[in-house]
């Protein structure tokens, strides 16, 4: 059943017909016939009743519709590209190849240069692979604020579409599957249970169902939610630094029923990744109480600071990184 979203905006209804009509004009619906007398005058009728607006640009929306957000906002939504570690999916310096220096471009001796960032160089992480769809910035922000910090739930179904055509592509490079099954167990980042109930759902697991709709071959994933367990409430990582997130989050995920994993392949879904250290924590986790190996999806991460082509990485989180990863290793 299809629902109406309704604005809670103080502007004028002249004004929303403005806009809308302005939009329709940047939308490209005026070369269909949008511009006509008639449908100018249905346009400003339903604009007067149906005053809603795009929760990430702010422009009226031209249809009733369950999501409140406008196609152009949804076409900006775009995967990531460029080179990135194969391993924790973070932005390379470097391309994937060099140039020795020849005179002529067309004769260089291109030859692949290492494909991991220095941090997977120096300590491997608990999983496998992480991927994500896109950079967390911009209206996919925007969208995954909205699910999670508005309630907006359609915002999941789109999320989900993204996040199902990284892990298509992720599911390329996994091997069939280990000797006791050749599904891939899917497991949500959890919440506490004091903040799923105070939100009413957990986002990744939304995220997660509708991702798994939208494979060619769901069969060969199974989602399993309940395993993982978030037994202490953490809090928001906002703001703290890599060093404050680890402790933050130790201790707080166990593995309710180990047998549902033990010697599965895990694929784990979460919104974002940020520092890594949540998928980490988790990958450690299910590791320890069996699970074979461990691979990240995500519909977006953070990709650190370029200036000038040039990735800056702090000093004091490469250290903080690596020491984290050592530990990991060094308990299995």
């Amino acid at each position: 059943m299809l629902e109406a979203v309704f604005s809670s905006s103080s502007n004028s209804t002249g004004f929303r017909i403005r806009a809308a009509q302005g939009q329709a004009a940047d939308h490209g619906l005026a070369e269909h016939g949008f511009t006509d007398w008639a449908t100018h005058v249905a346009a400003s009728l339903f604009f007067t009743l149906f005053p809603a607006d795009c929760r990430i640009c702010g422009f009226p929306l031209l249809g009733v519709s369950r999501l409140p957000v406008c196609a152009k906002c949804l076409i900006a939504l775009r995967p990531l590209k460029g080179s990135y570690c194969t391993v924790c999916g973070e932005a390379l310096q470097v391309p994937a190849y060099i140039d020795r220096g020849e005179t002529d471009p067309l004769e260089a001796d291109r030859v692949e240069v290492e494909s991991r960032c220095l941090l997977c160089q120096r300590a491997d992480p608990p999983f496998e692979r992480a991927v994500a769809y896109g950079s967390y910035d911009g209206e996919l922000r925007d969208l995954i604020h909205l699910l999670k910090f508005q309630q907006v739930r359609p915002a999941a179904a789109v999320l989900g579409h993204r996040l199902a055509e990284t892990i298509a592509n992720l599911e390329q490079t996994m091997p069939a599957g280990t000797i006791s099954s050749s599904t891939i167990t899917v497991v949500p980042v959890p919440l506490h249970t004091r903040k799923q109930a105070q939100r009413g759902f957990n986002h990744a697991e939304m995220i997660a169902r509708s991702a798994l709709k939208q494979l060619a071959r769901p069969k060969r994933f199974d989602l399993c939610t309940g395993v993982l367990q978030r037994h202490r409430e953490t809090g928001s990582q906002i703001g703290l630094t890599r060093h404050q997130r680890r402790e933050n989050l130790r201790g707080a995920f166990a593995v309710s029923d180990p047998t549902r994993i033990l010697n599965r392949d895990i694929l784990l879904i979460d919104d974002v990744y940020t520092t890594g250290t949540t998928a980490s924590e988790c990958a450690r986790v299910l590791r320890r109480a069996g699970a074979a190996r461990v691979w990240v999806a995500t519909v977006a991460r953070t990709l650190k600071l370029k200036i000038s082509g040039v990735l800056v990485v702090p000093e004091n989180l490469t250290e903080e990184i690596s020491e984290d990863r050592r530990r990991m290793a060094a308990h299995g």
